[in-house]
């Protein structure tokens, strides 16, 4: 899940530049990066240090974000386990990795799309005894799923129910207001995060419980 994070494009600075010249103004001072190369490996926001600049797709704006992740339960669509990390791209599969190496019991299954298809994420999870249900991803590229897993019913259920964990990012951005982040740095994300999927569950569990039987 993208979050924006609290923190402008103007406060995008270079870690080491022209730190001395002083701002025309200090409230607002103007900022022209026009032709100027911006990369998290050589700026950093000075109002949010933890933010990263991602794009969310191509031809899409750059923004100042994180990134945030749930592990949802098949059954009842509650959310068991977040994490949020730096919005580079890379941390999808690690947080996956690590909210699953809390979860106790056996005969997992886990459920993703196919940015979730590679073969070093489908090896360590059967690693760690859980049957991968991953989307597969032919394009341009051989599945690491075949069909001793996709040929069972249970993956087509794991394909149909891992779509609901769109309804859970959806809450989160509309009535739990993360579509633009209203705090700063990590920790303070991270919590509030955690903090908004407990509300979801919250309120997806009166719906369960007032459901008819």
């Amino acid at each position: 899940m993208f979050l924006e994070a609290w923190a402008s494009h103007k406060s995008f600075r270079p870690k080491e530049g022209d730190s001395n010249r002083p701002p025309d103004d200090p409230g607002n001072p103007t900022v022209n990066y026009r032709g100027e190369r911006r990369t998290n490996a050589t700026h950093q926001s000075t109002t949010d240090p933890d933010a990263r600049l991602y794009k969310k797709g191509v031809g899409r704006p750059a923004q100042l974000a994180y990134l945030g992740h749930v592990l949802m339960e098949n059954r009842s669509g509650l959310v068991v386990d977040t994490r949020v990390t730096p919005a580079d791209g890379y941390g999808e599969r690690a947080a996956a990795l690590a909210m699953l190496a809390a979860r106790p019991g056996d005969r997992l299954t886990l459920g993703g799309d196919k940015g979730y298809d590679c073969r070093e994420f489908v090896d360590e999870l059967r690693r760690m005894q859980i049957t991968p249900h991953v989307a597969q991803n032919t394009t341009n590229r051989r599945s690491a799923l075949d069909g001793r897993t996709t040929r069972h019913p249970g993956y087509a259920i794991s394909q149909r129910t891992r779509k609901r964990v769109e309804e859970v990012f959806g809450w989160m951005k509309t009535v739990g207001l993360l579509r633009k982040l209203r705090h700063r740095g990590g920790p303070k994300v991270t919590w509030i995060f955690r903090f908004t999927a407990a509300a979801y569950n919250l309120i997806r569990i009166r719906n369960l419980v007032a459901a008819p039987v």
